[in-house]
């Protein structure tokens, strides 16, 4: 039989209105969380789609965190006045509250996370894309290593010409990477730019300027590019949810450089805030049914598309976006498609 739960959804104009979640079956009655746990770990214990867990967390008006949860609280599935609520035990004796903590000294970075940010860190802190091939030729340029050095790692000098502003103290390293165009309307979309490491400035004489390199993640090679950080905050605190917007898109590429994709790699997709996307919103991954010949018919008949993941989005750009794989039933590729879930 199936099981669902009422919550009541707090609407910013319109007051109170119900909403059905599924339970997933099987689902536990209580569950002390534990360190390294995420929520949406722990969403998925519960529900079948667990982007729906806000709906659960702000059923109580009086949250103003709900996705503050602790190693060591309690979540309890329980009825209240003929209501099925989710229901908080505070870990170390706190005492119990409905959903979320109130003000607290504990740190926030004792929080547990919606998803595990240490898979994404480095696409939080470096990678991004570049808008225009000119944007890149635009920029300065290592021009020699130390000693005529033609590669150069971390703690080594490096030489770079262009425009310096002296007021940036430190640059991030990229190198030109792959161009990315719409699939079906061959649109120019972005061009992804590899991180290479980072470098501080040490001094200016004209167009050339000495940099001391402080971090790599490869070679630094001539001809590699300048670039100043990205002025956007980077937001480590993510609400998983539903796009308002209709999205059919598909994967381009993962930026590691392969083309099978499994859970927690990241994936880039050729839909960004123009088409409605934000941080946060989840995606459902429908692995592109083949092509295959009929052998009564004598023809070709393409299989039908199958759900087989789902992903959550984390940085936005125009016109692509990164998303982590957060489940995935079976291998996925390169050219799949990305839909509303």
């Amino acid at each position: 039989m199936r099981k669902s739960l009422l919550a009541l959804l707090m609407l910013a104009a319109s007051g109170l209105t119900q909403a059905a979640v599924q339970l997933k079956d099987g689902h536990p009655q209580s569950y002390t969380v534990v360190r390294g746990d995420t929520l949406w770990d722990i969403s998925g214990k519960f529900l079948s789609q667990p982007w729906k867990w806000p709906e659960i967390w702000h059923a109580n008006p009086q949250v103003k965190n709900p996705h503050l949860i602790y190693p060591g609280d309690v979540l309890s599935l329980v009825y209240i006045d003929g209501q099925p609520r989710l229901v908080l035990n505070r870990g170390e004796s706190r005492g119990t509250i409905k959903l979320s903590p109130q003000v607290r000294s504990t740190p926030l970075a004792e929080a547990i996370p919606a998803i595990p940010l240490e898979k994404i860190n480095s696409f939080l802190l470096s990678n991004r894309i570049i808008n225009t091939a000119e944007e890149f030729a635009q920029r300065p340029y290592v021009v020699a290593g130390n000693q005529e050095r033609v590669v150069s790692g971390a703690g080594d000098r490096i030489y770079a010409r262009g425009s310096f502003d002296d007021q940036q103290p430190s640059y991030g390293l990229f190198r030109q990477g792959k161009t990315y165009t719409d699939p079906v309307t061959q649109e120019f979309l972005g061009i992804n730019a590899d991180d290479i490491g980072g470098a501080d400035l040490a001094e200016v004489e004209g167009d050339i300027a000495t940099l001391q390199l402080t971090r790599t993640t490869q070679e630094v090679r001539l001809g590699d590019r300048l670039f100043v950080s990205e002025e956007r905050p980077i937001n480590s605190t993510f609400m998983p949810s539903e796009p308002s917007e209709t999205i059919d898109g598909v994967i381009l590429d993962v930026p590691r450089g392969v083309n099978q994709i499994g859970q927690f790699d990241v994936v880039t997709i050729n839909k960004g805030t123009r088409d409605g996307l934000a941080e946060g919103h989840v995606l459902a991954i429908y692995k592109t049914g083949e092509t295959v010949r009929d052998v009564v018919a004598g023809d070709r008949v393409k299989i039908p598309d199958e759900r087989s993941g789902l992903l959550m989005v984390f940085r936005t750009y125009d016109k692509l976006s990164y998303g982590l794989v957060l489940m995935a039933n079976r291998q996925l590729s390169v050219n799949d498609k990305v839909k509303n879930p």
